[in-house]
């Protein structure tokens, strides 16, 4: 659309804005509507649901258009987000009593999914991020930014799979990529992934623009100047965030360098499998996170989502966390502190929307009770004895000061939005308080005035009133009109009346009429004011915020500490993870039997645990649970066993159950490949690993062969490793490999029904319980007893040359019959049925060919 002169003058001022924004919808402000046009109006109408119509011409053409009253568009807004989109704000700006043509309007905020602020467009307890990527295959510099708490993070990863696995971590909300990628990366797929030009990730001027925003002269005090491709995408970032939010960010204060090697790393699949803060169908249900979670605040639920997303590799700062949750345990310390918590509420947030200016008169109630009520908590934390709590307390504060000014300056219970005034209290501004007494008594002053001019005049029937057209008057009936006194000026002549204005009436109608305007812009420069008064305090007020986080979370894993019967685990030096009576902290919740509670030792002579048993018998349970007890242990918190001992570990990793990856083009059995080579590429003698049932996708013997060869890599590389397995063939491996030990999960058959003991023992599984699992699944009797009778003959004809191949000196497995390894193939059938001394060579030839074309 480049000649805008066909188009009416509004509607090239309104393509003159969208130029600048062909990919986002833009909210045209018109009066009490915001409109979209064209193309934006058609998407908007299919994903609002809302009416398309078409409106006037331009440029000879209808307009589509379609539109949403502005006082309710937050709800619209919260659709177009979770939906992915991005929406300009386009606002009148002009007077519309003096402009000439169309009021002057101007783009005053973009909102996109990464970067929404306001209450009602975020979920409170997720983090909300964005995130930049810059780089080439070997290395990549990674940038996040949560723009609702000022967090901005660089660091620098080696490889796709790292910088892959790092992103499903933070699941951004967006992810800008430079325009000049390739197309068809693996990033390609995610949703929220904006291409940007790539001078935006300018090192240079990253540099510069990131010292200009937190006031310093270089990145050295944030250890991260040497990141030069991190540092590129969060210059990237920075200006991302001020194109959209269209204003200062003084939230932004610093940059903190994130070190992969301080982590426990999770890839994407274990992230998965360990259902931490998301179930295996998407929702929150039956997750740890939701069974570790009793925060009073919504920042100290983000804050623990993040712990069991990131668990740490650093001993003090873990047992410092230990030390903090004993000592709140202690005298039941926590009962006293969570109660002040919930007075304070998502303080992190509402910082965020002051530095950014657009608080609501709400966001400053919130904080105005929050600071009220940290002396409270501030007195609970005085006998807090640990040295980690003692900090914490430090860094809370209070603020009387603050405090005091905005109890002082808003009202109880504000307006959800300052538009229409009525924030401030009265007794804050004298200059407000008589503006708006002039408006709220011009009722009584017209009494008064009525009352007076009806004795001076002497005229009973003489009224005073008041229109929106002609202001205020004094009306007098047709007949007394005559007797008007002198000062009377005519204004309006009705049918049997007339209405007269005199100077005093005159004089006090345009004190009235200014006055209610003249209020609320006073009002709305005083609550700038008010604004820019707490942005002076920011930077305390955010590290406050910090420390209430923190102590939220720890004293909710106190609670639960108590209330799950969790126990303090040791770390250790020497490599080693034994737990006593370890429990699923899940599972156990939702079980109405009493949980069966295990064992587990692994240590420099046992590294890898073999475990057989029937379905359903445990093994995954046990498997998982061994897991989410080191990874309770690595984030500081106490854990669902006795007693348990271990060394760190640097990664966890899961290769349980499996589903296709179809649009990725991927079947299940490529991607329990693609796994098992990630763990088997990765994994050091530092990791713990699980393996459910590897090489169940294929054939008996490939499946067989794969689980055996991984099983003995794993042993070599001396990771502490749980392989499950129903390849009865591997439990000879502790004879050929000293560090392999068997265990097995008991069940018992009772009146040919099965019962599951999901008790662990030493040694190999006695026997399979397939054909009662598949009974209790409800499987017809007449299935079920077909089977038994297949099994019968399978295990009768079972082919002595169908045992797997045995290496010189390895010990010969045990046999296990198996449906696809006992029946022969048609071609061996046939062949076997050939009598060769009866062929003729001709024929002899034919059949060669013949069973050739038949394999």
């Amino acid at each position: 659309m480049d000649d805008l002169s066909q188009h009416t003058p509004m509607m090239q001022q309104y393509w003159a804005l969208k130029r600048e924004h062909p990919d986002q919808l833009m909210f045209y402000r018109m009066g009490d509507f915001y409109e979209l046009f064209y193309e934006d109006a058609k998407r908007a109408a299919a994903l609002l649901d809302i009416t398309l119509t078409a409106r006037g011409q331009s440029a000879g053409k209808a307009i589509p258009m379609a539109g949403i009253p502005f006082h309710s568009a937050e709800g619209y807004l919260a659709r177009l987000v979770k939906l992915g989109e991005s929406v300009v704000i386009c606002e009148q700006i002009g007077d519309p009593a003096t402009s000439k043509g169309p009021v002057e309007r101007q783009v005053v905020r973009i909102i996109t999914p990464g970067t929404v602020s306001d209450e009602a467009l975020l979920d409170e307890r997720r983090d909300n991020l964005i995130t930049a990527v810059l780089g080439d295959e070997r290395l990549f510099g990674l940038s996040v930014l949560d723009i609702t708490s000022g967090r901005f993070s660089v660091q620098e990863l080696k490889g796709w799979e790292t910088l892959l696995a790092e992103i499903e971590r933070l699941n951004p909300a967006e992810l800008l990529i430079p325009d000049d990628w390739p197309q068809g990366l693996p990033l390609d797929k995610r949703r929220g992934i904006r291409r940007r030009a790539p001078w935006d990730f300018d090192r240079d001027s990253a540099l510069k623009g990131l010292c200009q925003q937190f006031g310093t002269q270089d990145l050295k005090g944030f250890g991260c100047e040497k990141l030069t491709l991190a540092i590129g995408a969060a210059g990237c970032l920075l200006v991302y965030a001020k194109e959209t939010q269209r204003t200062a960010l003084p939230h932004l204060r610093s940059l903190r360098h994130e070190r992969l090697d301080d982590t426990v790393v999770l890839d994407g699949a274990t992230r998965r499998n360990l259902e931490l803060d998301t179930n295996l169908s998407g929702g929150r249900d039956n997750t740890l996170q939701s069974v570790m979670d009793r925060c009073q605040t919504a920042m100290g639920s983000r804050l623990l989502t993040r712990w069991l997303n990131r668990p740490l590799r650093d001993r003090a700062v873990l047992e410092a966390r230990q030390d903090s949750i004993t000592c709140l345990l202690e005298h039941y310390r926590f009962e006293r502190i969570q109660p002040q918590l919930k007075e304070i509420g998502d303080v992190e947030r509402i910082l965020a929307r002051i530095g950014l200016r657009n608080a609501r008169p709400r966001d400053l109630a919130r904080l105005r009770d929050a600071l009220a009520a940290l002396p409270a908590l501030q007195q609970a934390m005085q006998d807090l004895v640990a040295p980690h709590l003692i900090e914490l307390a430090r860094a809370v504060r209070t603020y009387p000061e603050l405090a005091e000014l905005l109890a002082r300056a808003i009202i109880d219970n504000p307006p959800a939005v300052i538009r229409d005034g009525g924030v401030l209290k009265v007794g804050y501004d004298a200059e407000l308080d008589e503006l708006l007494s002039i408006s709220e008594n011009a009722g009584q002053y017209l009494m008064d005035l009525e009352t007076r001019e009806r004795e001076r005049t002497g005229l009973a029937n003489l009224k005073v009133g008041y229109n929106r057209v002609h202001g205020y008057f004094i009306e007098l009936p047709s007949k007394q009109a005559e007797s008007a006194p002198a000062d009377y000026i005519r204004r309006q002549t009705l049918k049997g009346a007339e209405r007269f204005i005199t100077p005093e009436l005159k004089q006090f109608e345009d004190k009235a009429l200014s006055a209610k305007s003249r209020a609320l812009a006073r009002e709305k420069a005083l609550y700038e004011e008010l604004l820019e008064t707490l942005i002076g305090h920011l930077a305390p007020l955010q590290e406050s915020a910090a420390a209430l986080a923190e102590l939220d979370v720890l004293s909710s894993l106190a609670e639960r500490a108590l209330s799950l019967d969790l126990n303090r685990p040791r770390f250790v030096d020497e490599p080693c993870l034994k737990i006593d009576q370890g429990r699923h902290p899940v599972v156990e919740q939702v079980l109405e039997t009493p949980f069966v509670a295990n064992d587990l030792t692994l240590d420099d002579q046992t590294r890898m645990l073999v475990i057989t048993g029937p379905n359903m018998g445990g093994k995954s349970t046990y498997m998982r649970q061994t897991a989410l007890i080191v990874l309770l242990a690595q984030i500081g918190s106490f854990v669902p066993a006795k007693s348990c001992e271990l060394s760190l570990v640097d990664r966890i990793f899961t290769r349980i159950g499996s589903s296709d990856d179809l649009a990725g083009g991927r079947s299940t059995f490529m991607v329990e490949m693609s796994e098992t080579a990630n763990i088997l590429h990765n994994a050091t003698d530092r990791s713990l690993v699980l393996m459910d049932e590897v090489g169940r996708g294929t054939s008996t013997f490939d499946g067989l062969s794969l689980a055996w060869a991984a099983a003995e890599h794993l042993a070599g590389l001396r990771a502490f490793t749980l392989f499950a397995t129903h390849y009865f063939e591997l439990t000879v491996l502790p004879e050929s490999e000293p560090v392999v030990a068997n265990v097995h999960l008991t069940a018992t058959e009772h009146r040919e029904r099965i019962v599951f003991l999901h008790q662990v023992l030493p040694g190999p599984a006695s026997q399979s319980y397939g054909l009662a699992v598949a009974q209790l699944a409800g499987v017809p009797e007449a299935v079920i007893q077909r089977a038994r009778d297949h099994l019968s003959r399978l295990e009768t004809t079972s082919l002595p040359h169908e045992a797997p191949r045995v290496e010189p000196g390895m010990p010969s497995p045990p046999m296990q019959s198996d449906l696809f390894a006992s029946l022969p193939h048609p071609v061996v059938d046939e062949l076997s049925r050939t009598n060769p001394d009866d062929l003729s060579p001709k024929a002899a030839l034919e059949l060669i060919y013949r069973l050739k074309s038949r394999l």
